[in-house]
C-alpha cells in the first residue's frame, strides 16, 4: 500500500517538499550539535531538561489522545468513529516516532540510547518509558496497518489484530502515566511532586490529541475527498471539551493547593509561571509569565464556547476553537510545565532557559518529521478508504 504515497497532486508535492527542507535545515543544526555537544543549547546545570524534553512530554499525550478513538470504536461498537479510527492510529505512530526523536536530541550522542538495552535497569522510570513508548509504536503500526490491509481487500480483518487493538487500549494510558512518574518521582521539584500530575497529563492528552485529529480531519476534508462527518466530529469535539474541562479542573486544584497552603516551595513555581519571581536582590524574573497567561485565557475561553451550540454549527469555527485549545495546551505542558519546573531551584536559585537557535532547528525538524510522517500514512489511509 505504500506505493499509494508516491502520488499525488502538485500541492501534496509541495507540501513534503517543504517539510523535506525544515528537516534538512535541522539536520544540520543537528550535526553541529552531535561535533560539538549540548552545550550549544540553552541547558545547563540548574536547568538539564529543555525544549526536548518538554516537546517529548507534550507528544506522548498527543500519542496517548489517539485511544478516545480506539476505545468507543472497538470496545463499545461505536461505528460513527470507523472512517476516522485509522486516523487517530496513524497519528500516534507519528507523535510516537516525534517523542522518539526528541528524547535521541536530548541524549546529545545517539548511541547513548543503547545504554537502556545493553544495560537495563528495571528499578528506574526511564526504562519502563523505552518500553511502553515502543511497544505502543509496534501496536499501533501493526494493528493499524493489517487493519487498513483488511479493508483494501475487503475482508475481515485476522482475529489476533484485535487483541493487539485491545491491549492498545490501556497501554495508551500506560505511556503517559509513565511520563508522569518520570516527574512527580522527583522530590527536589515542588511543582512535579504532586499526586494529581498522571490525571492531569490524561486530562490534556485526551483534549490535545483529539484537538489535532479534528484540525487533520477538517484540512483532509477541505483539501481531499476524504469526509469524516459531521457526527464524528461532533462527538470529538464533546470529548475534547469535557477533557479540556477536567483538566482546567486539575490545574485549579494545583492553585489552590499551592496557594491556600501558603508553602513557598509550592508557591514559587506558580509566582514564576503567571506572576513573575524576584529574586533576594530584587531582579524579577516572568519569561513565562506572558504565554502561560495567554495559554489559560484562550483555553478556558474555547473550552467555554464549544459548551454552546451556536459555536460548533460550522467547521471553521470548531477548527478555530480546536486550534486553541491545542495551542493552550501546548504551551501550559510543552513549555510551562517542564521548564518552570526548574525554577527555583532545589537551592533556591532563579535559573532561566531560553532555547539556542541549534535547539530550535532541531526542533522544528521533529515537528516536520512526524507531519511528513503523517501526511504519508494519511496519503495511504486516505487512498484506500476513497477507492472502496
Amino acid at each position: 500500500m505504500i506505493e499509494k504515497a508516491l502520488s499525488g497532486n502538485g500541492r501534496y508535492f509541495a507540501w513534503l517538499t517543504f517539510l523535506l527542507v525544515i528537516m534538512g535545515v535541522g539536520g544540520l543544526c543537528y550535526l553541529q550539535q552531535f561535533n560539538y555537544g549540548l552545550g550549544v543549547t540553552g541547558m545547563s546545570r540548574d536547568v538539564s531538561w529543555g525544549l526536548y524534553i518538554s516537546q517529548f512530554t507534550f507528544m506522548v499525550g498527543v500519542a496517548a489522545g489517539g485511544v478516545m478513538l480506539v476505545l468507543p470504536y472497538y470496545l463499545h461498537n461505536y461505528k460513527v468513529f470507523g472512517k476516522i479510527t485509522i486516523l487517530g492510529e496513524f497519528m500516534a505512530v507519528a507523535a510516537v516516532a516525534m517523542c522518539l526523536m526528541f528524547i535521541l536530541a536530548d541524549l546529545g550522542q545517539p548511541m547513548r540510547a543503547l545504554n537502556v538495552l545493553l544495560h537495563p535497569t528495571p528499578n528506574s522510570i526511564l526504562f519502563w518509558d523505552m518500553i511502553v513508548l515502543n511497544g505502543y509504536l509496534f501496536l499501533n503500526i501493526v494493528g493499524g496497518w493489517v487493519i487498513l490491509n483488511a479493508e483494501k481487500k475487503d475482508v475481515p480483518p485476522p482475529k489476533w489484530v484485535k487483541w493487539l487493538i485491545y491491549l492498545s487500549i490501556p497501554w495508551a494510558i500506560s505511556i503517559h502515566t509513565v511520563t508522569a512518574f518520570l516527574y512527580c518521582g522527583l522530590p527536589g521539584r515542588h511543582y512535579w511532586l504532586t499526586a494529581i500530575l498522571a490525571p492531569r497529563f490524561l486530562a490534556s492528552a485526551f483534549a490535545a490529541g483529539p484537538s489535532l485529529l479534528v484540525i487533520c480531519a477538517l484540512i483532509l476534508r477541505k483539501y481531499t475527498d476524504f469526509d469524516a462527518g459531521k457526527e464524528a466530529i461532533n462527538k470529538l469535539v464533546t470529548i475534547i471539551t469535557y477533557a479540556a474541562i477536567l483538566n482546567f479542573f486539575f490545574v485549579g486544584l494545583e492553585l489552590f493547593v499551592g496557594y491556600y497552603s501558603n508553602i513557598p516551595g509550592h508557591m514559587h513555581t506558580l509566582d514564576y509561571l503567571f506572576f513573575g519571581l524576584t529574586d533576594h536582590a530584587g531582579e524579577v524574573y516572568d519569561n513565562l509569565v506572558g504565554p502561560m497567561r495567554f495559554s489559560m485565557v484562550i483555553g478556558m475561553a474555547a473550552t467555554i464556547a464549544l459548551l454552546f451550540p451556536k459555536m460548533r454549527d460550522s467547521y471553521t469555527k470548531i477548527g478555530w476553537l480546536c486550534g486553541a485549545i491545542f495551542l493552550s495546551l501546548w504551551i501550559d505542558k510543552g513549555l510551562g510545565l517542564v521548564l518552570g519546573g526548574f525554577v527555583p531551584t532545589p537551592l533556591e536559585y532563579i535559573v532561566e532557559y531560553y532555547p539556542s537557535k541549534i535547539e530550535l532547528g532541531i526542533t522544528a525538524a521533529v515537528w516536520a518529521t512526524g507531519a511528513f510522517i503523517l501526511t504519508v500514512l494519511y496519503k495511504v489511509a486516505i487512498s484506500v478508504k476513497l477507492t472502496k
